[in-house]
């Protein structure tokens, strides 16, 4: 499963930013996604260095695996999920 959080439209309101970061981890966790694509877009790239520090919170990156930085495209940033299996 994979989740997607598009910035664009709350860029400028800090703390619906920290919100909406906060409830697409949340519900990843909740649902076992694999996958969280979260697009600050391209722009002066403060946004998308606000995503990478929320992202690096202790009690935020205990819940994922990797944080991987889209090589083609400067405006997205992939949240990678490691879950383990039933029996294992």
């Amino acid at each position: 499963m994979k989740l997607k959080l598009d910035l664009h439209d709350i860029y400028n309101r800090s703390g619906d930013i920290d919100r909406a970061l906060r409830q697409v981890i949340d519900e990843a966790v909740r649902t076992k996604a694999t996958l969280v694509e979260i697009i600050p877009g391209k722009g002066s790239g403060q946004l998308k260095k606000r995503v990478l520090r929320f992202l690096e919170q202790k009690d935020v990156k205990a819940l994922y695996d990797r944080v991987e930085k889209d090589r083609d495209n400067f405006g997205r940033v992939f949240v990678h999920f490691r879950w383990k299996r039933a029996g294992r």
